[in-house]
């Protein structure tokens, strides 16, 4: 009996992902994985509305193309509530937006820190391509603080999700790490303008995409920094490491000489904390990543990228960041750190590259066989027995012969065959993969290995983590 096959489900419409069953259980499996993995450790489950008003939505500006609208097919086009953008309505296109707004509705019930995850679908009107939809499962765990948030949870979060997916059966996953603030306080040591800040983090973070060169040109030309300035700002970008005081130094050095400025050392304080309770409680999964710098201007502190080994063209399949004005009601602000998964688009590689198996696309682990349809009640009774002992269970669907009830069950990889005594000889039960047949009650059998009672997942093949070296 051989794994089942685990693909894409035929669709006319591209964007929106459809599994067939077996990529439907690794789907389930891994939503199932995550969750137990942040209840362990406090974190609530929660599930927002699908729609937000559309002010709410394109409040940042960077999405306004990419919400979906909701409306009525038989509006009335005379309806302002169809033209009024503080009245018309979209959906979510990530977790953030809803859950700020649900933060600030909830604020006065809530209890702080609020540990929370979410796992969702969300919506947006991208291009479709490789490892982007417009239909797609997000999952996103935060804490959330009244007024202040400790800086421990800036280790918490990363190190949580690097725990939540290492238990998943993927190659490994190496979380990157840096600080709004050592980028911002270098930029402003070497000279770099306050009101250009946010615009060369923005396009520092597309190094990965254009390069180093067109990096530095684009400073020049579109920001209007000096060639030097674009220059120390490259050389911030090559700087990784795990080892916290080897990282200081480095970034120190990228200054050549400029003296360091107050929010440079503060956000190195920070980051170097971080690096040094993330070495002590899980070594390996956090390394410092000068070059990360997440384009959007709410982060106010530590930032987070993660690749998958052999999938690092993939992007990063993890991300997130400290905010510290998360949300605000006008007399309490909120701020937050949190990380976030785009599980469909992890998932479209995992299974695209065959790095998982499931050994069968249905629950099922016994099929219960029919002798004859004057005896179906036979096998229904003893099938609601297994059941009611958490046992699935199927009933052949006729009473054909045997040999062929047996392929039925193989075709779907259901490993056990159930048949029920005649003329009063007791019921036996069939390992239809080492043909092992022995006699069985159905108010006690039970498989020898606990993990025939469910569709299990296996690595097909797994990589070594880039942790990097000291630039």
């Amino acid at each position: 009996m051989s794994s089942a096959q685990v693909r894409p489900a035929q669709s006319s419409l591209s964007g929106f992902p459809e599994w067939l069953p077996a990529g439907r259980v690794v789907e389930q499996a891994f939503i199932d994985q995550l969750r137990r993995t942040f209840e362990l450790h406090g974190f609530c489950g929660i599930e927002t509305r699908a729609v937000e008003p559309l002010a709410q939505l394109t409040k940042k500006g960077e999405t306004s193309k990419e919400v979906y609208l909701l409306s009525r097919l038989q509006a009335d086009p005379r309806d302002r509530d169809s033209t009024d953008p503080s009245k018309q309505l979209g959906l979510h296109f990530d977790l953030t937006v809803p859950f700020t707004r649900y933060v600030v509705d909830n604020a006065g019930v809530l209890t702080f820190p609020f540990k929370r995850y979410q796992i969702q679908k969300v919506w947006r009107g991208e291009r479709p391509q490789e490892g982007r939809f417009r239909e797609f499962y997000q999952v996103d765990i935060d804490v959330v603080g009244d007024g202040a948030l400790p800086l421990h949870y800036d280790v918490e979060v990363p190190l949580i999700m690097s725990e939540a997916l290492a238990a998943l059966p993927i190659p490994p996953v190496t979380i990157h790490v840096s600080n709004r603030k050592v980028a911002q306080g270098f930029y402003q040591s070497v000279g770099i303008g306050e009101d250009q800040l946010i615009e060369v983090l923005r396009v520092v973070d597309k190094l990965d995409k254009i390069g180093a060169q067109a990096v530095a040109d684009e400073l020049v030309s579109t920001v209007g920094t000096t060639a030097q300035q674009a220059a120390a700002a490259l050389r911030l970008a090559t700087i990784t490491g795990q080892e916290p005081e080897a990282v200081r130094e480095a970034v120190l050095a990228a200054l050549e000489g400029a003296a360091p400025h107050e929010l440079l050392l503060t956000g190195l304080d920070e980051l170097t904390a971080l690096l040094d309770a993330a070495h002590r409680r899980r070594p390996g999964a956090i390394i410092a990543n000068l070059k990360i710098a997440r384009g959007l201007d709410y982060y106010t502190g530590t930032v987070y990228e993660s690749f998958m080994a052999g999938a690092e063209d993939l992007g990063s399949v993890c991300s997130g960041g400290r905010f510290d004005n998360l949300a605000t009601n006008g007399k309490r602000t909120f701020p937050g750190v949190g990380i976030s998964i785009g599980l469909s688009r992890l998932l479209s590689r995992v299974l695209a590259d065959g790095l998982v198996e499931v050994s069968r696309a249905v629950p099922t682990a016994v099929l219960v066989a029919v002798t004859d349809e004057e005896h179906r009640a036979a096998s229904d009774t003893v099938a609601d027995t297994l059941r009611r002992r958490g046992i699935s269970a199927d009933v052949a669907p006729t009473a054909a012969k045997f040999g062929k009830q047996i392929k039925f069950a193989d075709k779907r990889g259901i490993p056990f065959v159930w048949f029920p005594g005649a003329d009063g000889e007791g019921d036996s039960v069939k390992d239809i993969r080492s043909g092992e047949q022995s006699p069985a009650e159905a108010e006690t059998w039970r498989p020898a290995d606990d993990a025939d009672l469910t569709p299990q997942l296996q690595p097909v093949a797994t990589a070594e983590p880039d942790t990097g070296g000291q630039g």
